[in-house]
């Protein structure tokens, strides 16, 4: 009798690391993210420095760095929502305020007045001659902030004369257009089209508000 020989044995299971595989990159990417978000404020605020006249040039070097970062984040694959949403956002903002920092850049090579031009001294004693009247200064509508440079331009001149002549400080155009930009992307999650920011006055001081506008007749 001959013995047939036996089935081979099934091979053992291989352990599986592909949990700790997507743990170890979304952690990588919420890194890049952390330093993306970090080296990007610190260009705001070179930027910030250089159009106050406190740097001799403009930030080539950290702006060109912050350009590669955004790049090479934007090879990667993101699977995980929230961390793509992020990124998008800093994208997003790194291209608005670039687009900002040029046109600023060409307007003082034209010696016009550009989004960063500071304000005129003004004295008290005028100040104190001509206040603001109670009442609505200026309303303005955003669907997307860094498509309408413009506007906000516009409403950053109205709030800060209206502030000027309540003898208020000036708030710097980048720290104003990053409120806006948040405040529109926040009504917006809540299923508003449309945001409308209100400049008014009442008892000598300066209101800034916004209202979210879910439909064009309203």
């Amino acid at each position: 009798m001959i013995n047939s020989p036996l089935p081979p044995s099934p091979p053992f299971p291989r352990p599986c690391h592909n949990e700790i595989h997507v743990a170890d990159e979304s952690a990588d990417i919420e890194r890049e993210l952390q330093s993306l978000e970090v080296e990007l404020r610190k260009l705001e605020a070179e930027y910030n420095m250089f159009f106050a006249g406190r740097l001799p040039r403009p930030p080539w070097e950290s702006r060109k760095r912050v350009e590669n970062m955004v790049k090479r984040i934007d090879r990667l694959y993101i699977s995980n929502y929230g961390h793509r949403f992020k990124f998008n956002t800093l994208q997003s903002r790194f291209s608005s305020f670039a687009d900002l920092w040029d046109r600023g850049l060409r307007s003082r090579e034209e010696g016009r007045a550009g989004p960063f031009a500071q304000p005129r001294p003004v004295s008290i004693e005028k100040t104190k001659d001509t206040p603001e009247k109670d009442g609505v200064v200026s309303v303005t509508t955003f669907k997307d902030p860094s498509k309408e440079i413009d506007k906000l331009q516009e409403l950053h001149t109205s709030l800060t004369e209206a502030r000027r002549k309540a003898g208020q400080d000036a708030i710097p155009f980048q720290k104003f257009a990053d409120l806006i930009k948040t405040q529109v992307a926040t009504m917006k999650q809540k299923g508003t089209a449309e945001v409308a920011f209100r400049v008014a006055v009442k008892d000598g001081k300066v209101t800034f508000t916004a209202r979210g506008l879910k439909g064009s007749d309203e």
